[in-house]
């Protein structure tokens, strides 16, 4: 039988703490507190590619991830937005959602009794 041989950590070897550090995962956490908010309907939310959940006004959502470059794509079923990022080790990385009613939302509902809503995210 084959032995290995796991390296040995030296207290003094830079690259070895910083492979340890690098497997440090970052979070992703979006919000959805806005005061400019509608307060209505949900927000779907995905990081490349993957649906994490949904978030309503009020509501927040965290994910644990690895560092690197990120995608995440917010969408209120009409609009979406979509922004590249980069995490690093440990990092928590924010976002705040905004659905937000647009120059015509409000005259639309009165008419229609639906109107369109508008989409804002932006990093915090």
């Amino acid at each position: 039988m084959d032995a290995v041989l796991e390296r040995q950590p030296d207290l003094y070897d830079a690259d070895y703490w910083q492979q340890i550090y690098d497997m440090k995962p970052a979070t992703l956490m979006v919000a959805r507190t806005d005061e400019s908010d509608v307060k209505q309907r949900q927000l779907v939310v995905y990081l490349d590619g993957e649906r994490l959940g949904e978030i309503m006004f009020g509501e927040s959502l965290r994910h644990e991830m690895l560092p690197g470059p990120h995608r995440i794509r917010i969408s209120n079923t009409l609009v979406w937005k979509t922004i590249a990022f980069e995490a690093k080790p440990g990092e928590e990385v924010r976002f705040a959602a905004i659905n937000r009613p647009g120059r015509f939302t409000y005259p639309m509902m009165v008419i229609l009794g639906v109107g369109p809503l508008w989409l804002t995210v932006k990093r915090v």
